[in-house]
Order: C-alpha cells, then sequence, then structure tokens
C-alpha cells in the first residue's frame, strides 16, 4: 500500500510540474482525469514541492494527527481523575 501513496503522490507532483511548464490547466485536468477544484487544492498544498518533500509533509501531517488524538485521550484522563478527587474530597 504505501508504494501506491508514493506513487499517486509522484503522479500529482508530474501533474503540477506539468501545470507550471505552461499546459493549459483545463486541458491538463480532462487529460489526467481531475477536476479543476482538485487541481487548485493540490496547487495549494504540494505547489513547488518535489516527491521527498510531499512524502514528508504527508507523513508530518499522519504523525501530528496521531499526537493530537493522544492529547485528547490524555486531556480526558485528567479530567476524568480531577472530577474523581474533587468528589472525594
Amino acid at each position: 500500500m504505501a508504494a501506491s501513496r508514493v506513487e499517486y503522490l509522484d503522479r500529482l507532483i508530474s501533474f503540477l510540474h506539468e501545470a507550471d511548464a505552461g499546459v493549459s490547466i483545463k486541458d491538463l485536468c480532462r487529460l489526467h482525469g481531475f477536476s479543476e477544484a482538485s487541481y487548485s487544492l493540490w496547487r495549494s498544498k504540494f505547489g513547488g514541492m518535489s516527491v521527498p518533500e510531499a512524502k514528508r509533509l504527508k507523513e508530518l501531517e499522519a504523525e501530528n494527527t496521531r499526537l493530537k488524538k493522544l492529547l485528547a485521550e490524555q486531556v480526558f484522563q485528567n479530567d476524568l481523575i480531577k472530577d474523581a478527587l474533587q468528589k472525594q474530597w
């Protein structure tokens, strides 16, 4: 599955580089089967990146999401402990 993500990012970055080369966005989207809205979204997120940079960005976003969930769990547990201690006293 990891290989398909790399291939997808490679395809996406290649698509953006083609657009930078001056090919019509409308024609390029039609050729590759993407919408112009998708192009705009990807352009704002990955514009000017290489494949390794885009891959690293995705890895960091996944780690950030994992850490946010972990933090939320810890905060929830701390709140439960505080509530239990307040009721005890």
